[in-house]
């Protein structure tokens, strides 16, 4: 969530659309959003067929990084355009349908699953996440009979619930198609659920944040196909370090540099953002809602484990008082809830000094905040157990985050010179978008990468397995792993 909010953000302040700057926080919350549920797909195996030495699983595990990829930003990219396009009354309309989700997955994982569990369920379903869709489905059903129809906002959650189950049903249970067999098979459902989301925005009016998804979505594909063959061709120094860590800050890097991409081209070309408030709801929560998303949301989702790292590391006692050091982590969270939410209300009434005037500012403040928020708390939970590997994964997010911090606010216009916002054209929302020039440039582009990574590391490897990795063949009579037929 948090490199795809930062990214987000970061795409925007850049822009130069300075009618694009007062959606910070929007831009924030769904760009984290967007980018969150690739995370969910198991891909180390797919890495370790990289690394088997055996053609055909080695040109499958880069063919299968690319789809996981694909699957990973594709979602990202149509969550960091939609506040580039989306009316206002459009994208606060979707706040309640998303929070009512978020709130749900909270009651299921706290209350549900652990319930099940205690009365004999096993929710292990091909190792997928069957029971959040379904629950997310089941919300979306709730809120159209509770509003009478099937709303814009309510249609986006049934799209993608709905997508999520028909990829998996199809996928996983009549073909019998397993990309890991026995790890998880969430891909199948990301399939289904990214072309829902596609199929609502193309359905919607929402052309242009399909194309988006689309261009950040292929680049995400050739970008962790082609950071897996970077690292295997790097392993050939013999420099020990983390090997792993450099896959994901590659990927990260190139998966931003497609986010830049396809906001270079909607700034370019997209129409003035409508900031109108047209229905009768004006939603003045919304803005608050997004930046406390931001500021709250997104560190406890990414810091929440710390206290476990403490633990383990026999830096914090496992209990304190009678509480465990989670409870204790949980505590720190809500009293800063209370503190941001009171400092929100007052500001929403009396602006705060502290808080800048202009949007741009406002923005970037939101952006180092956070920038800050996580970097410092990623190296709480690592610090002790801090080894000299680390250095390039702590280390490298450190020089990274004075480069972007630097970066943003030197590339800014000053204090009483805004940059004017550049003139889409006219005919923005006129012009079509060329799908099948679109799909040929993005397949014939990934088609290359796929099989390029392949012969780099065929010519350097043969037969001969990577290692800096287990051992796993998809095919053939060394195949390392059976297709399961049911359920575990």
């Amino acid at each position: 969530m948090m490199p795809g909010a930062l990214a987000a953000m970061a795409a925007v302040l850049l822009s130069g659309r300075t009618d694009w700057y007062g959606r910070t926080p929007y831009f924030a919350m769904f760009g984290a959003l967007g980018w969150s549920f690739g995370g969910s797909i198991s891909y180390m195996q797919v890495i370790a067929y990289t690394h088997s030495g055996h053609s055909e699983s080695v040109l499958y595990g880069f063919a299968c990084l690319f789809v996981i990829g694909f699957l990973w930003a594709a979602p990202g990219g149509v969550g960091t355009a939609l506040p580039a396009v989306a009316s206002r009354d459009r994208l606060t309309e979707l706040l309640g349908p998303v929070s009512a989700v978020l709130a749900a997955w909270q009651v299921e994982g706290w209350l549900v699953e652990p319930w099940l569990h205690r009365v004999g369920y096993s929710l292990n379903w091909f190792d997928t996440d069957w029971l959040g869709a379904l629950v997310a489905l089941g919300v979306g059903l709730v809120l159209a009979m509770a509003r009478g129809r099937v709303d814009r906002a309510t249609s986006l959650i049934l799209y993608m619930a709905g997508g999520w189950w028909v990829g998996f049903v199809i996928l996983v249970l009549v073909l019998g198609l397993r990309m890991t067999p026995p790890r998880g098979d969430n891909w199948a459902g990301c399939l289904g659920m990214t072309v829902g989301l596609f199929v609502y925005c193309l359905r919607t009016g929402l052309p242009e944040v399909a194309r988006a998804g689309v261009v950040t979505g292929v680049v995400g594909g050739i970008s962790f196909a082609g950071a897996s063959m970077i690292k295997l061709v790097a392993v050939t120094s013999g420099f020990v370090t983390n090997w792993h860590s450099v896959l994901e800050q590659t990927t990260g890097f190139i998966n931003g540099l497609g986010v830049a991409l396809a906001m270079w081209h909607l700034a370019r070309w997209s129409a003035p953002v409508d900031d109108r408030v047209t229905s009768s709801d004006a939603r003045p929560w919304a803005k608050p809602l997004a930046v406390a998303f931001t500021l709250l949301a997104i560190p406890m989702v990414n810091l929440k484990k710390n206290a476990g790292d403490w633990v383990s590391a026999k830096a914090v006692p496992a209990e304190m008082y009678g509480f465990s050091a989670e409870a204790w982590l949980g505590l720190a969270f809500a009293i800063v809830a209370v503190g941001l939410f009171a400092v929100l209300y007052r500001h929403a009434r009396r602006p705060i000094a502290v808080v800048p005037e202009s949007r741009l500012g406002q923005g970037q403040g939101l952006y180092l905040l956070l920038l800050a928020i996580v970097v410092i708390g990623n190296f709480e939970r690592i610090l002790v157990r801090f080894a000299d590997q680390r250095l390039i994964t702590e280390g490298v997010i450190h020089v990274n985050a004075v480069i972007c911090a630097v970066l943003l606010l030197l590339a800014s216009p000053s204090r009483d010179q805004e940059a004017a916002s550049p003139s889409p054209r006219l005919e923005a929302r006129e012009r079509p978008i060329r799908w099948g020039r679109l799909v040929a440039v993005c397949v014939a582009a990934s088609l290359l990468a796929i099989f390029a990574d392949w012969a780099i590391v065929r010519g350097i490897y043969g037969d001969r397995f990577a290692g800096h990795a287990s051992l796993h063949i998809r095919f053939g009579p060394r195949a390392t792993v059976n297709s399961p037929t049911s359920p575990r």
